[in-house]
Protein backbone atom coordinates (compact mmCIF):
# COMPACT_ATOMS: atom_id res chain seq x y z
CA UNK A 1 0.00 0.00 0.00
CA UNK A 2 1.18 3.67 -1.34
CA UNK A 3 2.02 6.01 2.03
CA UNK A 4 0.11 9.05 1.51
CA UNK A 5 1.88 12.42 0.59
CA UNK A 6 1.74 14.84 3.48
CA UNK A 7 1.21 18.26 3.27
CA UNK A 8 3.83 20.63 4.28
CA UNK A 9 2.50 24.23 3.65
CA UNK A 10 3.37 26.37 6.43
CA UNK A 11 0.75 27.47 8.97
CA UNK A 12 0.44 30.52 7.77
CA UNK A 13 -0.16 30.42 4.19
CA UNK A 14 -2.81 27.55 5.06
CA UNK A 15 -4.74 29.92 7.02
CA UNK A 16 -5.14 32.95 4.18
CA UNK A 17 -5.88 30.27 1.91
CA UNK A 18 -8.82 29.14 4.84
CA UNK A 19 -9.36 33.21 4.73
CA UNK A 20 -9.77 33.59 0.95
CA UNK A 21 -11.93 30.56 0.86
CA UNK A 22 -14.06 31.71 3.69
CA UNK A 23 -14.53 35.28 2.06
CA UNK A 24 -15.43 33.69 -1.70
CA UNK A 25 -18.19 31.29 -0.11
CA UNK A 26 -19.53 34.76 1.56
CA UNK A 27 -19.36 36.74 -1.84
CA UNK A 28 -20.70 34.25 -3.83
CA UNK A 29 -22.76 31.84 -2.32
CA UNK A 30 -23.94 29.98 -5.03
CA UNK A 31 -20.84 29.04 -6.14
CA UNK A 32 -19.85 27.67 -2.57
CA UNK A 33 -22.96 25.87 -2.25
CA UNK A 34 -22.62 24.55 -5.72
CA UNK A 35 -20.68 21.04 -5.55
CA UNK A 36 -18.31 20.11 -8.91
CA UNK A 37 -19.94 16.66 -10.63
CA UNK A 38 -16.56 15.18 -11.57
CA UNK A 39 -16.26 11.73 -13.37
CA UNK A 40 -14.94 9.02 -11.26
CA UNK A 41 -11.78 8.28 -11.75
CA UNK A 42 -10.15 4.62 -12.96
CA UNK A 43 -9.32 4.18 -9.19
CA UNK A 44 -12.45 4.96 -8.11
CA UNK A 45 -14.43 2.94 -10.44
CA UNK A 46 -12.60 -0.11 -9.50
CA UNK A 47 -12.62 0.61 -5.87
CA UNK A 48 -16.51 0.75 -6.77
CA UNK A 49 -16.84 -2.52 -8.53
CA UNK A 50 -13.36 -4.58 -7.53
CA UNK A 51 -12.42 -7.31 -9.31
CA UNK A 52 -14.19 -10.79 -9.26
CA UNK A 53 -11.92 -14.02 -8.99
CA UNK A 54 -10.50 -14.00 -12.67
CA UNK A 55 -9.70 -16.66 -14.71
CA UNK A 56 -6.69 -19.30 -13.86
CA UNK A 57 -3.47 -18.85 -15.58
CA UNK A 58 -3.62 -22.42 -17.40
CA UNK A 59 -6.85 -21.23 -19.15
CA UNK A 60 -5.08 -17.59 -20.14
CA UNK A 61 -1.61 -18.70 -20.81
CA UNK A 62 -2.10 -19.96 -24.61
CA UNK A 63 -3.43 -16.30 -25.97
CA UNK A 64 -0.97 -14.61 -23.90
CA UNK A 65 1.72 -17.04 -24.96
CA UNK A 66 0.40 -15.74 -28.87
CA UNK A 67 0.37 -11.93 -27.63
CA UNK A 68 3.81 -11.78 -26.31
CA UNK A 69 4.99 -13.39 -30.01
CA UNK A 70 3.90 -10.39 -31.40
CA UNK A 71 6.50 -7.96 -29.79
CA UNK A 72 9.42 -8.93 -32.00
CA UNK A 73 7.20 -8.16 -34.68
CA UNK A 74 6.27 -5.13 -33.74
CA UNK A 75 9.50 -3.64 -32.70
CA UNK A 76 11.33 -5.12 -35.94
CA UNK A 77 8.55 -2.91 -37.47
CA UNK A 78 9.04 0.39 -35.75
CA UNK A 79 12.70 -0.14 -36.14
CA UNK A 80 12.25 1.36 -39.66
CA UNK A 81 9.88 3.87 -38.43
CA UNK A 82 12.24 5.20 -36.12
CA UNK A 83 15.46 4.93 -38.74
CA UNK A 84 13.60 7.44 -41.02
CA UNK A 85 11.42 9.84 -38.76
CA UNK A 86 13.63 10.02 -35.24
CA UNK A 87 12.11 10.75 -32.39
CA UNK A 88 9.51 13.36 -34.05
CA UNK A 89 5.64 13.09 -33.68
CA UNK A 90 3.73 13.34 -36.23
CA UNK A 91 0.28 11.26 -34.97
CA UNK A 92 -1.41 11.70 -38.46
CA UNK A 93 1.92 9.97 -40.40
CA UNK A 94 2.49 7.17 -37.85
CA UNK A 95 -1.28 6.42 -37.75
CA UNK A 96 -1.17 6.07 -41.47
CA UNK A 97 1.82 3.72 -41.28
CA UNK A 98 0.97 1.85 -38.60
CA UNK A 99 -2.24 0.85 -39.90
CA UNK A 100 -0.59 -0.11 -43.16
CA UNK A 101 1.54 -2.54 -40.73
CA UNK A 102 -1.33 -4.99 -39.80
CA UNK A 103 -2.13 -7.71 -41.93
CA UNK A 104 -5.05 -8.02 -43.43
CA UNK A 105 -7.97 -10.08 -42.27
CA UNK A 106 -7.08 -13.84 -42.44
CA UNK A 107 -9.27 -15.68 -44.89
CA UNK A 108 -12.94 -16.38 -44.95
CA UNK A 109 -12.12 -20.56 -44.23
CA UNK A 110 -9.63 -19.68 -41.10
CA UNK A 111 -12.19 -16.99 -39.63
CA UNK A 112 -14.86 -20.30 -39.70
CA UNK A 113 -12.35 -22.33 -37.77
CA UNK A 114 -11.70 -19.75 -35.10
CA UNK A 115 -15.43 -19.15 -34.92
CA UNK A 116 -16.10 -22.61 -34.42
CA UNK A 117 -12.93 -22.35 -31.47
CA UNK A 118 -15.07 -19.47 -29.93
CA UNK A 119 -18.60 -21.40 -29.95
CA UNK A 120 -16.91 -24.35 -28.43
CA UNK A 121 -15.44 -22.33 -25.64
CA UNK A 122 -19.24 -20.44 -25.07
CA UNK A 123 -20.16 -24.13 -24.47
CA UNK A 124 -17.87 -24.32 -21.31
CA UNK A 125 -18.93 -20.50 -19.75
CA UNK A 126 -19.83 -20.75 -16.27
CA UNK A 127 -21.48 -18.03 -14.18
CA UNK A 128 -18.29 -16.94 -12.97
CA UNK A 129 -16.29 -17.22 -15.95
CA UNK A 130 -18.93 -14.75 -16.89
CA UNK A 131 -18.58 -12.35 -14.16
CA UNK A 132 -14.85 -12.57 -14.65
CA UNK A 133 -15.09 -11.78 -18.82
CA UNK A 134 -18.00 -9.08 -18.15
CA UNK A 135 -15.45 -7.12 -15.45
CA UNK A 136 -12.28 -7.77 -17.97
CA UNK A 137 -14.63 -6.12 -20.93
CA UNK A 138 -15.80 -3.31 -18.76
CA UNK A 139 -13.01 -2.32 -17.60
CA UNK A 140 -9.83 -3.42 -20.08
CA UNK A 141 -9.89 -0.71 -22.53
CA UNK A 142 -8.62 1.83 -20.37
CA UNK A 143 -9.48 1.53 -16.32
CA UNK A 144 -6.88 -0.97 -15.31
CA UNK A 145 -4.02 0.58 -17.39
CA UNK A 146 -4.94 3.81 -15.57
CA UNK A 147 -4.86 2.51 -12.23
CA UNK A 148 -1.51 0.58 -12.70
CA UNK A 149 -0.24 3.75 -13.65
CA UNK A 150 -1.41 5.71 -10.65
CA UNK A 151 0.46 3.30 -8.69
CA UNK A 152 3.62 3.74 -10.23
CA UNK A 153 3.30 7.90 -10.38
CA UNK A 154 2.78 7.58 -6.67
CA UNK A 155 6.85 6.50 -6.63
CA UNK A 156 8.05 9.58 -8.85
CA UNK A 157 8.59 13.05 -9.11
CA UNK A 158 5.16 14.68 -10.28
CA UNK A 159 6.38 16.35 -13.70
CA UNK A 160 7.79 12.80 -14.73
CA UNK A 161 4.04 11.33 -13.28
CA UNK A 162 2.14 13.98 -15.47
CA UNK A 163 3.85 13.45 -19.04
CA UNK A 164 4.19 9.66 -18.05
CA UNK A 165 -0.10 9.86 -17.57
CA UNK A 166 -0.02 11.70 -21.15
CA UNK A 167 1.83 9.24 -22.67
CA UNK A 168 -0.84 6.85 -21.46
CA UNK A 169 -3.66 8.64 -22.59
CA UNK A 170 -2.30 9.53 -25.73
CA UNK A 171 -1.28 5.43 -26.73
CA UNK A 172 -5.24 4.52 -25.55
CA UNK A 173 -5.82 7.35 -27.84
CA UNK A 174 -4.29 6.23 -30.62
CA UNK A 175 -5.02 2.83 -30.14
CA UNK A 176 -8.62 3.67 -30.64
CA UNK A 177 -8.26 5.89 -33.47
CA UNK A 178 -6.80 3.39 -35.91
CA UNK A 179 -7.98 0.11 -34.21
CA UNK A 180 -11.69 1.99 -35.19
CA UNK A 181 -10.47 3.09 -39.05
CA UNK A 182 -9.10 -0.54 -39.61
CA UNK A 183 -12.08 -2.10 -38.29
CA UNK A 184 -14.66 0.43 -40.23
CA UNK A 185 -12.07 -0.80 -43.59
CA UNK A 186 -12.06 -4.51 -42.86
CA UNK A 187 -15.04 -5.19 -42.01
CA UNK A 188 -15.34 -8.36 -40.20
CA UNK A 189 -17.89 -8.71 -38.25
CA UNK A 190 -17.90 -9.89 -34.40
CA UNK A 191 -18.87 -13.59 -33.74
CA UNK A 192 -21.20 -12.81 -31.72
CA UNK A 193 -22.76 -10.89 -34.95
CA UNK A 194 -21.94 -14.28 -37.13
CA UNK A 195 -23.93 -16.41 -34.09
CA UNK A 196 -26.37 -14.10 -32.29
CA UNK A 197 -26.50 -17.26 -29.76
CA UNK A 198 -23.11 -16.38 -28.53
CA UNK A 199 -24.69 -13.42 -27.09
CA UNK A 200 -28.05 -13.21 -26.55
CA UNK A 201 -27.99 -10.09 -24.57
CA UNK A 202 -26.47 -8.11 -27.83
CA UNK A 203 -29.52 -8.67 -29.26
CA UNK A 204 -28.50 -8.93 -32.52
CA UNK A 205 -30.91 -7.30 -35.65
CA UNK A 206 -31.60 -9.89 -38.35
CA UNK A 207 -28.83 -9.18 -41.25
CA UNK A 208 -26.98 -6.74 -39.24
CA UNK A 209 -23.22 -6.44 -40.43
CA UNK A 210 -21.22 -4.79 -37.39
CA UNK A 211 -20.07 -4.44 -34.89
CA UNK A 212 -16.77 -5.04 -36.36
CA UNK A 213 -14.18 -6.98 -34.54
CA UNK A 214 -10.97 -7.08 -36.80
CA UNK A 215 -8.43 -5.81 -34.81
CA UNK A 216 -9.36 -5.93 -31.13
CA UNK A 217 -9.51 -2.46 -29.59
CA UNK A 218 -8.96 -4.19 -26.39
CA UNK A 219 -6.19 -5.95 -28.01
CA UNK A 220 -4.72 -2.74 -29.05
CA UNK A 221 -5.32 -0.98 -25.79
CA UNK A 222 -3.89 -3.42 -23.74
CA UNK A 223 -0.68 -4.10 -25.85
CA UNK A 224 -0.04 -0.05 -26.31
CA UNK A 225 0.09 0.20 -22.16
CA UNK A 226 1.86 -2.89 -21.51
CA UNK A 227 4.22 -2.00 -23.82
CA UNK A 228 4.70 1.93 -22.44
CA UNK A 229 4.18 0.08 -18.65
CA UNK A 230 6.50 -2.33 -18.96
CA UNK A 231 9.15 0.50 -19.95
CA UNK A 232 8.55 2.46 -16.80
CA UNK A 233 8.47 0.08 -14.92
CA UNK A 234 10.24 -3.27 -15.71
CA UNK A 235 10.15 -5.43 -12.36
CA UNK A 236 6.04 -5.62 -12.56
CA UNK A 237 6.38 -6.35 -16.61
CA UNK A 238 4.96 -9.95 -15.70
CA UNK A 239 1.79 -8.10 -13.87
CA UNK A 240 0.97 -6.27 -16.75
CA UNK A 241 1.49 -8.85 -19.45
CA UNK A 242 -0.42 -11.14 -16.92
CA UNK A 243 -3.35 -8.79 -17.13
CA UNK A 244 -3.02 -8.52 -21.00
CA UNK A 245 -3.65 -12.08 -21.33
CA UNK A 246 -6.46 -12.12 -18.65
CA UNK A 247 -8.29 -9.09 -21.07
CA UNK A 248 -7.61 -11.07 -24.32
CA UNK A 249 -9.19 -14.01 -22.68
CA UNK A 250 -12.33 -12.48 -21.83
CA UNK A 251 -13.12 -11.27 -25.57
CA UNK A 252 -12.59 -14.87 -26.62
CA UNK A 253 -14.74 -16.50 -23.74
CA UNK A 254 -17.76 -13.76 -24.93
CA UNK A 255 -17.34 -14.08 -28.35
CA UNK A 256 -16.28 -10.11 -28.88
CA UNK A 257 -13.39 -11.70 -30.95
CA UNK A 258 -11.38 -14.43 -32.67
CA UNK A 259 -8.02 -15.22 -31.70
CA UNK A 260 -6.71 -13.35 -35.41
CA UNK A 261 -8.34 -10.18 -33.96
CA UNK A 262 -6.51 -10.59 -30.80
CA UNK A 263 -3.26 -10.81 -32.12
CA UNK A 264 -3.68 -7.87 -34.90
CA UNK A 265 -5.26 -5.77 -32.30
CA UNK A 266 -2.21 -6.27 -29.94
CA UNK A 267 0.62 -6.12 -32.86
CA UNK A 268 -1.26 -2.75 -33.32
CA UNK A 269 -0.60 -1.73 -29.60
CA UNK A 270 2.86 -2.68 -29.34
CA UNK A 271 3.23 -0.46 -32.44
CA UNK A 272 1.90 2.70 -30.82
CA UNK A 273 4.05 1.49 -27.30
CA UNK A 274 7.04 1.65 -28.83
CA UNK A 275 5.77 5.54 -30.40
CA UNK A 276 5.15 6.73 -27.12
CA UNK A 277 8.53 5.37 -25.72
CA UNK A 278 10.43 6.99 -28.84
CA UNK A 279 8.68 10.12 -28.98
CA UNK A 280 8.62 10.23 -25.25
CA UNK A 281 12.58 10.02 -25.23
CA UNK A 282 12.60 7.06 -23.07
Amino acid sequence: MNTPRRLTWPYAVIALLAVAAAAFGLLHPAAASTPVKKKPGATALIKQNPPPTLFPDARIATIGKQAGEQRKKADALFARWKAAHGRARDDAAFAAWAARQVPAPPSAERRTAELHQVQALARTRTAAGEKAASWLELYGKKDIWKLYLHDQRELVPARQGAAEKAELKSALKLAKTIGDRLAAQDAQPAPFVLDPTLRPDKHVKPGAKGPYSYPSRHAARSAAAVTLLSALSPHRAADYEWMRAEVLYSRLYMAGHVTTDLLAGTLLGDLIGDYELAVGGH
